[in-house]
């Protein structure tokens, strides 16, 4: 429970260390004190919650999600099993186009509600910090309206959320035959807008195969860091598209994805402070292969795990769930996949120094298990959720 606060890295990502029989006191909001029960005060001033046969565990930090969307695509799900590629779906208008043209449709209100509803979710499976990213606006307009949802989220719940500027999702259908244009829009207008008004923290982009180069995302991040954006990249999903070389140029924050990587970028990112985020949900969804964390952690790097929360390739915001799939498709162990989804998902938003793990003076950001034989029961009882309480910034949720 009292893990370090910096990024857990090849054979380190396997300690979880634990304190049986404990008492932890919350003062305002903070981990006050904690430590075995035979030196725990007097408890009379204080409202005790008994966890007997429970265990207490930092809430899980999901560092890739594009929570605010329009609407499902059930549709293109259904297209899948008919023998559909990605790549086929998109060229038909699915995609993330699809998603695109209804967000652009919906008001902002409406968005904001949906994804309230998503939030809320998630934070009653456990989930104490999260990232979302814009992306499926593709204009001016609608992507800084998924950037003002996203603000409002943050402003209205006790959840840490992180927002990512994701202007370079997709090129949309009317600049199919002029890409520049399209770049030329995401530096010359939108990153000035998003910048403007304080709406992110990151700037992400697709770098991948019919999507963008790694000289178009090359552009569109040197941009973004004249705006005080740092980087993060969807990297290698699809292809060995380069993407991991241009991410670690750019000292970027994270690459996610990665299910297309060879040695030499497994080499780079072990050797590197950019931090692999890995998505087996949607390797899970789409039946593509899996991002190759053992090599990973193997060569010495250290892995944070995502869900990925989308409409369209991972409609899931399940982390005990994403822990088991971590466990059994990736070959991570229990504590690996934990380490992933706490601390290194912290390190992945930059908030190892407030969340991730249960340290005195960090935000009392704490999820209960109901009663369970041990941590490894937790991915091991797939589609069980076995979480009892949360609690954010010391209050019961």
């Amino acid at each position: 429970m009292t893990a370090p606060y910096s990024l857990q890295k090849g054979k380190a990502q396997s300690i979880v260390e634990t304190l049986d029989n404990a008492y932890l006191i919350v003062r305002d909001g903070l981990i006050h004190e904690m430590g075995p029960m035979t030196d725990c005060p007097p408890t009379t001033d204080y409202h005790v919650i008994d966890a007997t046969g429970q265990y207490l565990c930092p809430t899980w930090c999901d560092s890739h999600t594009h929570l605010v969307y329009a609407a499902s695509r059930e549709r293109e799900f259904v297209m899948r099993l008919q023998g559909k590629s990605y790549k086929e779906i998109a060229e038909e208008g699915g995609g993330i186009l699809n998603t695109a043209k209804k967000l652009q449709a919906t008001s902002e209100e409406q968005l904001y509600l949906s994804a309230e509803k998503r939030l809320q979710q998630v934070i009653s499976q456990g989930t104490g910090a999260i990232e979302i990213k814009s992306g499926y606006g593709l204009t001016l307009d609608s992507e800084l309206k998924m950037l003002r949802v996203i603000k409002k989220l943050n402003d209205n719940y006790p959840i840490t959320i992180k927002a990512t500027f994701l202007g370079a999702h997709a090129i949309p259908q009317e600049y199919k035959h002029d890409r520049t244009k399209y770049i030329d829009l995401i530096i010359n207008e939108m990153l000035p807008a998003v910048a403007q008004d304080n709406l992110a923290e990151y700037c992400d982009a697709f770098c991948d195969e019919g999507f963008f180069t790694t000289a178009e995302t090359d552009r569109i991040l040197t941009a973004a860091s004249g705006y005080g954006l740092k980087a993060k990249i969807h990297a290698n999903e699809l292809a060995n598209s380069g993407g991991v070389q241009i991410g670690i140029a750019h000292n970027a924050i994270s690459l996610d994805h990665l299910e297309e990587i060879g040695p030499e970028e497994i080499s780079l990112l072990a050797s590197s402070s950019t931090i692999p985020t890995l998505l087996p949900s949607c390797s899970f969804f789409l039946g593509i292969p899996y991002a190759p964390a053992r090599k990973l952690l193997d060569a010495g790097a250290g892995v944070a795990i995502a869900t990925d929360y989308n409409p369209g390739t991972s409609p899931s915001g399940n982390i005990p769930l994403l822990m088991s799939l971590a466990c059994l498709k990736m070959k991570l162990t229990p504590q690996e996949a934990f380490n992933a989804i706490t601390i290194n998902g912290a390190c992945a938003m930059e908030l190892q120094d407030t969340l991730g793990s249960i340290s005195i003076g960090k935000k009392a950001n704490l999820l209960l298990t109901k009663s369970i034989p041990s941590m490894d029961y937790l991915p091991y009882s797939f589609g069980e959720m076995n979480v009892d309480m949360v609690m954010l910034e010391g209050e019961v949720v």
